[in-house]
């Protein structure tokens, strides 16, 4: 199983004495306000962090939203897998890519606790992040104000990952959500299914705050173009009123390279090129093999290539003057950089 210390409160672990443990993840201060201490000391003393049965599983974090430290001494050792989705992780693979410029958008898993993307924007700066936070009917005006003025230009609404599927349920929920909103500018995301898409349909055009569609609107690669809502998602960025973001490619195809999801992408940008974004879905939640949802699991990342996604998406721009909409020109505008 896993193993550390301060997960939601304050906790330490010692491993000394020449005493040897093992866990599938370690984990250190792990959510925001938690605060988690390791030593581990002595020769012949061992924390060993692997899961032979799925090896991207075997990670340490550290500090990941709270606070966490290591010590290793007097001959102790630490044996781990990958230790990643920190802030730093984020920048080194920024410079990797050559991204110069970082939407975070909130972790669905903290509800409408928003702090720990305001964390981000504060050390990130705002000539370089902007923010899309969670809000709901406890989120007060004030609090949507300092958001605001901290980089937040969005709102995100995930009705797939919240299992809502009823377009009168999803509409309220977008409807109250944009009206609120809409008074300082921003816009409007949600990831959600194609299905709700058509049977929403022009509604989704009346909101008081332009809309983003995630994720390709939820469409599936092997339902062909044809697919019910396919169309619908076509006409609203087509429209002008909605963006869609052609990300995540590994949600909407099952195929490793994503080739049979690129008459969608084209057919996308064919209809509006400056209604589409771009997003890396980094660190890729989702990677672990579930039987049912865990609150106290913690879930791997799926291993994707994002050098490979980010020339997945030059291929579908076709030109360089499209690529670059996509990339910088549309996100500015969106996000206000």
């Amino acid at each position: 199983g896993d193993l550390g210390a301060g997960y939601r409160g304050t906790g330490s672990l010692t491993v000394e004495n020449g005493v040897g443990v093992s866990s599938y993840q370690g984990y250190l201060g792990y959510n925001l306000g938690s605060t988690g201490a390791a030593t581990v000391t002595g020769a012949g003393s061992k924390w060993t962090i692997s899961s032979a049965s799925y090896p991207p599983q075997s990670s340490l974090f550290v500090g990941l939203y709270g606070n966490g430290s290591l010590t290793v001494a007097d001959g102790g050792e630490v044996i781990t897998g990958t230790l990643y989705a920190s802030l730093d992780d984020l920048l080194t693979l920024h410079a990797h890519l050559g991204i110069d410029r970082v939407v975070v958008v909130h972790p669905s898993p903290y509800g409408a606790d928003n702090r720990i993307g305001m964390d981000a924007l504060d050390r990130l700066g705002k000539t370089r992040a902007r923010a899309v936070a969670v809000i709901d009917a406890r989120t007060t005006d004030a609090e949507l104000k300092r958001m605001h003025d901290a980089g937040t230009r969005g709102a995100r609404a995930n009705l797939a990952t919240a299992g809502i599927g009823d377009p009168n349920a999803a509409w309220r929920i977008l409807d109250g959500a944009a009206r609120r909103i809409a008074p300082f500018g921003w816009h409007l995301q949600t990831f959600t299914s194609l299905a709700v898409i058509d049977a929403l349909g022009e509604k989704l055009m009346s909101l008081p705050a332009p809309l983003v569609i995630d994720h390709f609107g939820g469409l599936r690669a092997e339902r062909g173009m044809t697919e019910p809502g396919f169309a619908m998602l076509r006409r609203l960025v087509a429209s002008g009123r909605a963006y869609v973001k052609l990300s995540a490619a590994y949600r909407s195809s099952t195929l490793p390279d994503a080739t049979d999801l690129a008459p969608f992408a084209r057919a996308l940008i064919a209809d509006n090129p400056e209604r589409c974004v771009w997003g890396s879905d980094w660190p890729h939640p989702g990677g672990a093999k579930r039987t049912g949802p865990s609150r106290d699991e913690i879930e791997p990342f799926q291993l994707i290539d994002d050098g490979a996604a980010l020339n997945r998406l030059a291929s579908w721009c076709g030109d360089e003057a499209t690529l670059r909409r996509v990339l910088v020109e549309n996100p500015a505008r969106l996000y206000d950089f």
